[in-house]
């Protein structure tokens, strides 16, 4: 049976729900961060990075998200569920698996790097100074950099029903916890279609079970 090694509010969310979207057995190890936010040191004993999520399905040991969810797709897709024939939307479902954490997610991770800079565990006395490199840093580039992504993800899913295109798919999943917590740090009040798409990934029965295995993300 496939283990998924979960970690509260991760992005292992996603490997929950395609698993459910696929009815594939699986069992969860459940890991709580650090104080530091961090992944406690016992995952690195299934890791050596010591990530979440991964996975292990028999003697295999898989990290990644999007290597999870392709591996996933490629052995337990017996049913084609996800199987795109259209080769414009195959592009575009290769693309936004990739762009989700090649490019948006380092931008939200600097975000919360940057938004740590005056607290602990940064020594009080170094607060201050960090606190003002933090605002002058997210004004002057992070900030706009994440409204131009969003500007480019709304435009397509205004005029897109999924990422792909027509159809579900693993884009759809990877993307999805990017957009997550940019709907919690209010940034999808500017982006209706984005918003819309989210609240339908979260209609999906799928997604709801999800949540009750893995826990509600709330990004606090």
């Amino acid at each position: 049976m496939i283990t998924v090694h979960h970690l509260e509010n991760s992005r292992s969310h996603r490997v929950l729900w395609l698993l459910e979207e696929l009815s594939v057995p699986y069992q969860i190890k459940r890991y709580q961060r650090e104080d530091t936010l961090l992944a406690p040191e016992s995952l690195k004993k299934i890791h050596p990075l010591g990530k979440s999520p991964v996975i292990t399905d028999g003697n295999r040991v898989i990290a990644e998200s999007g290597a999870i969810l392709d591996y996933l797709l490629q052995k337990y897709d017996s049913e084609h569920l996800f199987a795109i024939t259209d080769e414009d939307e195959q592009i575009q479902a290769r693309y936004w698996l990739h762009y989700a954490e090649g490019s948006l997610m380092p931008l939200l991770v600097m975000k919360l790097v940057f938004g740590q800079l005056g607290k602990k565990p940064v020594p009080w006395i170094l607060r201050p100074a960090g606190m003002a490199l933090s605002k002058g840093i997210q004004k002057a580039w992070l900030d706009k950099q994440l409204k131009l992504h969003g500007g480019v993800i709304e435009q397509h899913l205004s005029q897109h029903r999924y990422f792909a295109g027509s159809r579900f798919s693993l884009a759809d999943v990877q993307m999805s916890f990017p957009l997550l917590a940019l709907q919690m740090r209010g940034s999808l009040q500017e982006m209706p279609a984005t918003a819309r798409w989210l609240e339908a990934m979260q209609q999906r029965a799928a997604w709801q079970r999800a949540i009750e295995q893995g826990g509600v993300i709330t990004f606090s």
